[in-house]
């Protein structure tokens, strides 16, 4: 079996796949609890490069940008309503991974087959938030939960870039002997908590003020806007987010790709004789 392995290999075809996809994007994390939602969907944009060392497994690497948002004030979770947070950020990402075609789709073969595909990724975000006359402020220099200041020292300040762990899969239709369209959608479980710049617990409102400015007091406690509470409160300990669980963003696009053979290739495509097993 092993010695027709070399033959089987020889007998498949390798190709190159480059294009261009386009859709939306948007997250999961403590602003917005679902993971579709009806509201936040931003555009996004990829390249995707993908080479397939036969007709069904592949490498594939991917340059992405796109925006994710969420506020509060558009969720139905009263408790969350009251804390009125809001942010958006862009994202820029480089991912590279494996895909999976079930259907050994090629020019002589399958024209249509679902896919999946998994790998790893980097990515970076800066979180900002507009304040109540609409001007735009980043996040991370605020330190809206005490991040960096000497008397919270297990709250470290968060890097803009993070690995996120790309995995999803769609269905890809070959069009003549050239174009590939491939609607997909896309998850990235992220390491970060902070992609909406909210993680843990409120600090002491005073605090922050003495040492970040009334900015970082106002952006990091804003439910005095929509009810009663005093400026000073909540403090230390009352809940701001859920530290149990890291962000999620995730993309859906149409990706048209261009297929073209390996430069290695020195004949026609001829279906393969190897075994069922290898097929």
């Amino acid at each position: 079996m092993l010695a027709l392995l070399p033959l089987c290999l020889r007998a498949q075809e390798t190709h190159h796949e480059i294009g261009l996809g386009l859709g939306v994007a948007n997250y999961y994390g403590d602003l917005q609890p679902k993971l579709f939602s009806s509201s936040g969907y931003r555009p996004h944009a990829t390249v995707v490069y993908k080479f397939f060392m036969n007709p069904r497994i592949g490498l594939r690497a991917g340059v992405s940008i796109g925006q994710v948002t969420a506020a509060d004030s558009l969720g139905k979770v009263p408790i969350n309503v009251k804390r009125n947070l809001s942010f958006t950020s862009n994202l820029f990402e480089f991912h590279g991974g494996v895909e999976f075609n079930f259907l050994p789709v090629d020019v002589l073969r399958h024209k249509v087959t679902p896919y999946v595909f998994g790998g790893i990724g980097v990515f970076y975000f800066n979180p900002f938030a507009e304040d109540a006359g609409g001007n735009k402020h980043f996040l991370r220099p605020l330190s809206t939960e005490g991040q960096g200041l000497p008397m919270y020292p297990d709250r470290k300040q968060y890097s803009l870039v993070n690995m996120s762990f790309p995995f999803g899969g769609g269905f890809k239709f070959f069009i003549g002997k050239t174009i590939f369209v491939t609607p997909e959608v896309g998850f990235r479980y992220t390491n970060t908590d902070y992609l909406d710049d909210v993680s843990k617990s409120y600090v002491n409102m005073d605090t922050l003020f003495k040492y970040k400015g009334s900015l970082a007091r106002s952006m990091s406690f804003r439910g005095n806007a929509v009810n009663n509470w005093d400026e000073n409160n909540p403090n230390y300990g009352y809940q701001r987010g859920d530290s149990k669980a890291n962000d999620w963003y995730w993309f859906t696009n149409i990706t048209v790709t261009v297929y073209f053979r390996s430069f290695g290739n020195r004949r026609p495509y001829t279906k393969t004789r190897c075994p069922g097993f290898y097929r």
